[in-house]
């Protein structure tokens, strides 16, 4: 059974509607153009705007990406599930449209979900400005690590099972990392006075490639006044070893996300020397039972910065 709705029903222009589902105006342009998922209202003549069930219909493609479909596929999906009304003319005081159509989604409580999402669409339409301009936004709006762990790294681990090995598609994960990885050195700020003397050195062990959660924690050490040396690029054993001398850290992190990677005897090549330095394993690659005595393991990145400042500075401030 139908219901009557307004003309006057709030509507958004395309640069708001854009704003809220996280990509650029010119996507949801090209979807309009190419697809029929776009705005359905007409104000006095002048430029198209969204409705309610035109951005309910926009969600449901949204969703339908993130399951894996194509942009054809997840339109299809959208308008078969909300299909759409004849536009009405603008003398036309009232429309009849479906009651099911009509009603506006469902509000998210779930910020973390909701950003996830959002940031997925844009990384998935290619939107490389979306792409940057969500990753900055939710990184302020979250913190570094709340970000990470609750939108960055699902999403990242999402993209990249659907993509593990098809070369089609995975171009989609190579922007959203180099975006991921800009993202995250704009949002280390570089200290003038950090609270600990000496610094803490973070980087991966030898052939580890998933060295982005360094790239984090840096950031959200940086944050705290706790300054950080970051190697990114994993560093041959005999390399790290002549590095931890040279800089004479107060701690020394090392990230391997890999069984594969983790090599305990690691521990020892960084240890030699006058100049002792606080050892600390991190990452799912490492066993607990191989780790050498007096080698702590920390935890998710949140527990590790926390244990870091803590060791290096006391109380967190």
């Amino acid at each position: 059974m139908g219901s009557r709705i307004s003309s006057e029903e709030p509507t958004l222009p395309v640069a708001s509607v854009a704003r809220r589902l996280g990509v650029a105006p010119s996507t949801l342009r090209t979807w309009d153009r190419r697809y029929g998922v776009g705005p359905s209202r007409h104000t006095n003549g002048r430029h198209r705007r969204y409705g309610s069930s035109d951005i309910g219909r926009l969600e449901l493609m949204q969703r339908a990406l993130l399951r894996g479909a194509s942009t054809a596929e997840a339109a299809k999906y959208a308008l078969e599930q909300m299909p759409r009304t004849a536009a009405a003319p603008p003398e036309t005081p009232v429309v009849q449209v479906d009651e099911q159509a009509a009603a506006p989604p469902a509000e998210d409580h779930d910020v973390p979900s909701r950003l996830a999402r959002r940031l997925s669409t844009a990384a998935l339409a290619m939107d490389f400005g979306a792409v940057q301009r969500m990753l900055a936004d939710t990184i302020r709006e979250l913190g570094v690590l709340p970000a990470w762990t609750g939108v960055v790294s699902p999403v990242l681990t999402a993209l990249g099972t659907r993509w593990r090995g098809v070369s089609a598609g995975a171009e989609v994960e190579y922007l959203l990392a180099e975006c991921v990885y800009a993202a995250l050195v704009r949002a280390t700020p570089v200290l003038r006075e950090p609270r600990n003397q000496r610094p803490v050195l973070l980087t991966c062990v030898p052939d580890e490639r998933d060295n982005m959660p360094m790239y984090a924690l840096a950031a959200a050490l940086a944050g705290r006044r706790i300054g950080a040396q970051l190697f990114g690029a994993s560093l041959p054993a005999e390399v790290l070893a002549v590095t931890v001398r040279r800089s004479v850290p107060a701690a020394v992190v090392l990230w391997s996300g890999r069984h594969a990677t983790a090599d305990p005897r690691l521990f020892a090549r960084v240890s030699r020397g006058r100049q002792r330095s606080r050892l600390f394993a991190c990452g799912p690659g490492w066993d607990p039972a191989t780790l050498p005595d007096k080698i702590e393991l920390l935890g998710e990145l949140t527990t590790a910065a926390d244990r870091i400042e803590h060791v290096l500075v006391g109380a967190r401030r």
